[in-house]
């Protein structure tokens, strides 16, 4: 008998998340340079980090061999300024994938259960599964979520929903009326996690302040991350802001030094430097245009985002995507989202939006 046998069944049925693939393991594979390769596939910020972000992990560098700050007080103290919450409202995650994995240490157990839509983050199911909680998958309408078919799904034993908004892989977006009412439906023991990691690429008339919720429904979570519009991916910090119970039991299940002095000390300055956040804003706002504008030409059908990328229909999405790859230029495969026809592109910098198009034009060919 295997020692892996024994694992609980609900882990052994779980599927690894598979991310993108990297710069270095293409250069492998294909005996081609790393400096030649164009990566869109995991939705990263294409201008880096914020200069000042940058500055304060160097300086950070320095005490390495000290363990950090366990409580983030200096990250914490900055989100209370920018947000206008308290820090007992707070939880900083390693990444806000950790985040969303402690909703799930804290409210999912065997019995109980979880609702997302079809075709969003990979990581709401894995994080049920692992608790061995059921996930309640609801179909998607117009490859987004469909909240009244999520309110109908929530049962007795149902714990928390996983909102993404804008949502990943396909970009769709949930005006806050929407959502606000969808609040009002929700009862009050289950915990709505409104995943907005993309939020800093909303246009102007699509935003819409969900922090003010959080006095109104104390089951409301909201989710962010340093990873995207802050070029922080690497560093890997995300936080959440709730009510005081809820952080407070997120916080019990948290490793006590689950994010790193340098990049505690990153996303501090990134949250400042606003002109940074602007500035990637323009460039994706612009790629986006280019991008679409390519796939109207190609006759290729498109779902509108309001992220920082685009899913578009490729038709033999396996052969465009190897295509791709021997061009040098990778992009994300989503058949595992149950859209095997579909290939998402991360928004770059113009010339490697250029190098897309072109690359994709030689693979219809």
């Amino acid at each position: 008998m295997s020692i892996a046998s024994l694992a609980p069944d609900y882990v052994r049925s779980i599927m690894a998340y598979q991310p993108g693939k990297p710069i270095s393991e293409l250069a492998r594979e294909m005996g081609i340079s790393e400096s030649s390769i164009v990566k869109l596939a995991s939705n990263e910020n294409p201008l880096g980090m914020s200069p000042h972000a940058r500055d304060a992990a160097l300086a950070a560098i320095s005490d390495v061999a000290r363990y950090p700050d366990g409580g983030a007080f200096a990250l914490k103290k900055a989100l209370c300024g920018r947000l206008g919450v308290r820090p007992e409202q707070l939880v900083v995650g390693n990444g806000s994938n950790d985040v969303l994995e402690l909703v799930s240490h804290a409210f999912l157990a065997p019995g109980l259960s979880a609702v997302y839509s079809r075709h969003a983050f990979a990581v709401y199911p894995l994080a049920t599964n692992a608790r061995g909680a059921r996930g309640i998958e609801v179909a998607a309408k117009n490859f987004g979520h469909d909240l009244d078919a999520m309110a109908a799904a929530v049962e007795a034993q149902t714990r928390v929903i996983f909102i993404a908004n804008p949502n990943n892989p396909t970009g769709t977006f949930l005006p806050g009326a929407a959502i606000e009412a969808f609040l009002q439906q929700v009862p009050r023991h289950v915990l709505v996690v409104l995943d907005e990691a993309y939020t800093e690429y909303l246009a102007p008339e699509q935003r819409y302040d969900s922090i003010a919720w959080l006095a109104r429904f104390p089951n409301l979570l909201v989710s962010r991350t340093f990873s995207k519009a802050y070029g922080l991916a690497g560093l890997r910090v995300g936080y959440g802001i709730a009510h005081p119970d809820v952080a407070d039991l997120m916080n019990r299940v948290r490793q006590p030094f689950n994010v790193s002095s340098v990049g505690l000390a990153a996303a501090e300055a990134a949250l400042g430097d606003e002109e940074f956040i602007a500035r990637s804003a323009e460039i994706n706002r612009r790629g986006m245009v280019q991008l679409t504008a390519a796939f109207a030409e190609l006759g290729l059908e498109w779902i509108p985002s309001a992220g920082n990328f685009v899913t578009f229909k490729a038709g033999d999405a396996v052969g465009v995507n190897q295509a791709l790859l021997r061009q040098g230029v990778i992009v994300r495969p989503i058949g595992a989202y149950g859209m095997a026809h579909w290939l998402r592109v991360s928004i770059g910098l113009p010339e490697e939006n250029a190098r897309f198009i072109a690359a994709l034009k030689q693979a219809l060919a």
